[in-house]
């Protein structure tokens, strides 16, 4: 499994995500809009709006701070006309058409200035409380998308990459995050351009024509612009989850990549996905160089023309110098939104394909939900049974055929069984982490699926072959299922666990941090720590699935006192190959074929049941098969290539030096 799945399996078996410190977090106030026909941005508004007082507010002072943007031309061009021209004309004695008395500059000077420390204050406002929109929204994504991940079924996980997921909630999260930063920007703009032509219009309505006349090209190229990039960043965001989950899987997987030597092989399989991904980047890039130069440069040729044109009006006295210089202000001013409108739209299609992407997650239903009016399990006698159960994944052959199994309370049960028969399927079912196909599961002779999920988890206790421990401290990982308990509670059954004869030998005790997935500690350190944090959720019912099959018989040993004092009272099922696990059960069921062919103690059925003690035989070869010293591949080659092998490594280590010729030979002498 891979570590994701693993820490779901954590947090499921622990029936609930334990729940921080009250005020360190906050929900989500609103989630994405369900309905899959409306656009992307509009199921996205929900969230946007949750925050509406600072985002209103933020806007506010955006079409503010452009208003007045679009007031400094006009302010510049009655600067121009009414002070700067007549103080010249009078100066030089030329008589202006409709030239009054020149006004003072300083007074447009100051407006200017107060303008400026305006826009300064409200600018502030609004680029603060835009960025803080923006983060508060990618705040509220990466929670309801991990709250997803929390509720979602294991057979979702089964079908789905973990690198894929992992780039859905960091990623695409981001990309539409940026978009949302900048989107509102470009739209005050849009706003801006259409005051700022309404201003030009009534100065002199074909110049203002004119200057807008190159625009409408910019709207075309942007179309086909996004056309073609949609499906493009919807593949990059792809290749760059494949890129994810491959670097993912070496990662958690590094110990087994290095005891095959296979660092080259997945070298070159990241290599191969990384040229996947330069391909569709590369592409992206194409479709961007050649749109972006006319969305860009489009705008300035009606800038060309203002001066063309307008220049022709001055010279024929129809408007007044100070109006070309407020014209062009304006068409300046105007390129800005088309020429971001490109980048604009490369982020919103980018935007687009991982929003779809978050709402694939958003979307998926749970397989495994509570049934309506599903009770809670309060306090369970422990009564399990197993009737006419039939279970498949997906549409795959029947795992279990008609399996009936019953277990009373207190009373511990080993099921065992050839590899693939089912048994660790059959443990999966009582805590729901999946449904039966026909049949049921019943616990004190109710439905599991007639009960809630977090009641019912709660009383199942859950110890794997492999125990997932987070990085995180011994004592945090005990009281995980139980994040309220004391330190005596902990220290109680550590102590019951065995956990303490390590921890206390260590320096910061239980303060000590495990490393990402408890690496650091030995395999029997691990599994003690595990039921440690079993038995202080103190279950009702215990699963142990495969709890020894990692480790080696001394260590088995050492904590099979911590495994029969964890199954005290309780009703136990033991998933199990090895006959010193067996020995802790008081009844064996052998399964074969998806049922049940023969229930008994052990002795029973040693004596009656050839197939049973052909099983047991089978495991334990597997077992040390999997547990004996690895060969030395060297020792299996001839004389001869041995002699060479360690020729070559001399050489590459740089030994001694041999005959001139053969370096590296044996006994071979170095000097001239």
């Amino acid at each position: 499994m891979t570590a994701l799945v693993e820490q779901v399996t954590a947090v499921q078996a622990a029936g609930l995500a334990p729940r921080p410190p009250p005020g360190r977090y906050a929900p989500p106030r609103r989630g994405i809009d369900p309905d899959a026909s409306k656009k992307w941005w509009q199921r996205m508004l929900p969230v946007v709006l949750s925050h509406k007082r600072i985002v209103f507010t933020g806007l506010a002072c955006s079409l503010a701070t452009l208003l007045l943007q679009l007031a400094i031309p006009r302010l510049t061009r009655l600067a121009i006309d009414n002070a700067l021209a007549p103080a010249l004309a009078q100066r030089s004695g030329i008589d202006l058409p409709g030239a009054s008395e020149a006004q003072p500059l300083t007074r447009y000077i100051w407006i200017l200035a107060a303008v400026a420390v305006i826009r300064f204050g409200i600018g502030f406002v609004y680029r603060y409380n835009l960025q803080r929109t923006s983060f508060n929204i990618e705040y509220d994504l990466r929670n309801l998308i991990y709250e997803k991940f929390s509720v979602l079924s294991f057979g979702y996980f089964d079908r789905m990459q973990s690198g894929q997921l992992i780039s859905r909630a960091n990623s695409d999260i981001r990309s539409v995050q940026m978009f949302l930063s900048f989107a509102p920007t470009v739209v005050i703009s849009m706003i801006t351009f259409v005051c700022a032509f309404g201003l030009m219009a009534s100065v002199h309505l074909p110049l203002a024509i004119v200057a807008v006349i190159c625009l409408p090209g910019v709207y075309i190229t942007g179309t086909r612009m996004r056309q073609k990039m949609f499906p493009v960043s919807w593949i990059v965001s792809s290749r760059q989850a494949d890129v994810a989950t491959i670097v993912e899987e070496n990662i958690t997987g590094t110990r087994v990549v290095k005891s095959f030597a296979a660092e080259e092989s997945q070298i070159n399989l990241l290599s191969k996905a990384a040229e996947r991904l330069r391909w569709a980047g590369k592409l992206q890039v194409d479709i961007r160089a050649r749109y972006s130069p006319f969305l860009q440069n489009l705008p300035r040729i009606g800038l060309a023309l203002v001066l063309l044109y307008g220049g022709k009006l001055v010279i024929d006295g129809e408007v007044t110098l100070g109006t070309i210089i407020e014209f062009n202000a304006y068409v300046v001013l105007l390129q800005m939104p088309f020429m971001m409108l490109g980048f604009l739209m490369m982020m919103g299609q980018r935007a687009a394909a991982s929003a779809s992407r978050i709402f694939e997650i958003i979307d998926e239903a749970p397989e495994i939900v509570d049934r309506p009016g599903a009770t809670d399990l309060l306090h369970p006698d422990g009564d399990v049974l197993f009737d006419d159960v039939t279970f498949r994944y997906g549409t795959g052959p029947a795992v279990l055929d008609h399996f009936t199994l019953h277990m009373n309370p207190g009373e511990t049960v080993a099921l065992v069984g050839r590899t693939g028969t089912g048994k660790s399927t059959a443990a999966r079912l009582i805590p729901r982490f999946y449904d039966v196909t026909e049949g049921s599961v019943r616990i004190d002779g109710i439905d599991v699926r007639d009960l809630t999920l977090e009641s019912l988890r709660a009383h199942i206790g859950l110890v794997l072959d492999e125990p997932f421990l987070f990085s995180e401290t011994i004592r945090a990982n005990i009281a995980y299922g139980k994040p309220d308990a004391t330190d005596e509670e902990i220290l109680d059954v550590a102590r019951a666990a065995g956990v303490s004869e390590f921890v206390d030998k260590l320096p910061d005790g239980y303060d000590t941090a495990v490393g990402e997935r408890g690496y650091t500690l030995s395999g029997g350190q691990r599994q003690r720590i595990a039921i440690a944090r079993t038995l202080l959720v103190n279950p009702r019912i215990l699963i142990l699935d495969d709890a020894t099959s990692a480790i080696d018989v001394q260590v088995e040993h050492e904590i099979h006192g911590a495994l029969t004092t964890l199954m005290q009272g309780r009703t136990t099922l033991i998933i199990a190959h090895r006959l010193s696990t067996i020995s802790l059960a008081q009844r064996v069921c052998l399964l074969e074929n998806g049922l049940i062919t023969a229930d008994g103690s052990h002795a029973e059925l040693m004596a009656t049941v050839p197939a049973y003690s052909e099983v047991l035989a089978r495991a334990e070869e597997e077992w040390q098969e999997a547990h004996a010293p690895k060969p030395d591949p060297q020792a299996e080659l001839p004389p001869r290539a041995r002699a060479m092998r360690r020729m070559a490594s001399a050489k590459a280590e740089g030994g001694p030096g041999g005959m001139p010729g053969m370096p590296g030979l044996p006994g071979a002498g170095g000097g001239a």
